[in-house]
Parts: structure tokens; C-alpha cells; sequence
């Protein structure tokens, strides 16, 4: 098995105390943290987000995506529900890496919209991968989810992994003119549900 569960402690965060949970996939030696709160391994559905990394909005405040603002909207809805879990892929740039991803970011500020730079780089629309969930759900025991995602194609792309989807919850961020453009992007070209 390419993912394998490596260790697990407590992580305190703004939004409580989560459980953090590390795994490594050997195929690409990327490491990859499920954070739960609450007992997610009890046969319920679990409110769950799928989050792929994003340094540049998660770490660094960008106002070019909505990242960081979906990262904090999910915690925040876990938090208040007392129970769920965060998975947080390291597929930054939708899969094409964070060098990258700057280059993309070259070709938006010359007018591509971020599918058009990612084409022009040679690679896909979105190349992230999502069976790595396949073991992390395994292990923690999580049969079912409530995926909090604007991503009806990653609905999609779990349940095609054997993930039992019961329910598609928006998560609502904010818009600025940073990121208007890569919002209708989003929208148009890659189907994302900005409404209820």
C-alpha cells in the first residue's frame, strides 16, 4: 500500500483541539495530515473537507485565491460541530507543484486565467490525485462524509476512490478583485457551485 499511516498527536489551533494524523505515500514521498476532531470512527458521516495544499493562500495570505479562507471555513465548521475531519493533500497548484505554480502566476498576470496557464505549462486543469484518501479513510475509520467543497468533480473523484459522499455542503468565502477572475474561472471551466 503506496499511503501508510506514520503518527498521530494533538494540535491546538484558534479553533480548538484537533487530532493530527500523519501519512506518508511512498510513491512520491509526499506526507500528507488528516485533522479530527471528535470520534469519526463511528459509522456516522462525517463533515469532512478535502483540502490541497496551498502555500501561497494558506500560509502566505494571498488574495489571488480562496484558499486559505476554504482551510479556515472548514476548521471553523468542524470546530462548531464538535466532530469531523480535515484532510490536507499536498497537491499544491492543483497538483503541478509550487514552482510551478509561480509560473502559472507569471502567465495570469500576462492575462491567462489559471486553466489557460496551467495548459500552456504542459499540464492538466487540474492534475491532483485524490486515492490517497482511500487508506487515510481506512485507518481512521470514516465511511461516509459530508464534503464541505465547492467541487462538484471532486465529489465525483472520492466516490470513484470508494468514498460513500451522503452530502455536498458550499463553503461561502469572500471575493476581491484579487480573485474575481479565478472564481469565474473556477465556475466556468471547472464546474465549481458557488451558491446553495
Amino acid at each position: 500500500m503506496p499511503t501508510r499511516y506514520v503518527e498521530s498527536a494533538r494540535l491546538p489551533t484558534d479553533w480548538g483541539v484537533f487530532d493530527m494524523h500523519g501519512f506518508e505515500d511512498a510513491s512520491d514521498n509526499k506526507e500528507h495530515v488528516v485533522l479530527t476532531m471528535g470520534d469519526v470512527s463511528d459509522g456516522e458521516p462525517v463533515l469532512a473537507r478535502v483540502h490541497s495544499e496551498c502555500l501561497t493562500g494558506d500560509a502566505l495570505f494571498s488574495l489571488r485565491c480562496d484558499c486559505g479562507n476554504q482551510l479556515e471555513a472548514g476548521l471553523k465548521a468542524i470546530s462548531e460541530a464538535g466532530r469531523g475531519a480535515l484532510f490536507y493533500l499536498r497537491q499544491e497548484g492543483r497538483g503541478i507543484g509550487l514552482l510551478n505554480k509561480i509560473r502559472a502566476y507569471k502567465l495570469q498576470d500576462a492575462g491567462a486565467d489559471t486553466v489557460e496557464a496551467n495548459e500552456q505549462l504542459g499540464f492538466g486543469a487540474d492534475m491532483r490525485d485524490y486515492s490517497i484518501l482511500g487508506p487515510m479513510l481506512e485507518h481512521l475509520n470514516i465511511q461516509q462524509v459530508r464534503l464541505m467543497t465547492n467541487n462538484p468533480r471532486k465529489v465525483a473523484a472520492l466516490e470513484a476512490a470508494g468514498v460513500n459522499v451522503v452530502e455536498r455542503i458550499p463553503v461561502h468565502t469572500d471575493h476581491n478583485p484579487h480573485n474575481e477572475k479565478y472564481l469565474k474561472t473556477k465556475g466556468a471551466k471547472l464546474g465549481h457551485l458557488f451558491n446553495d
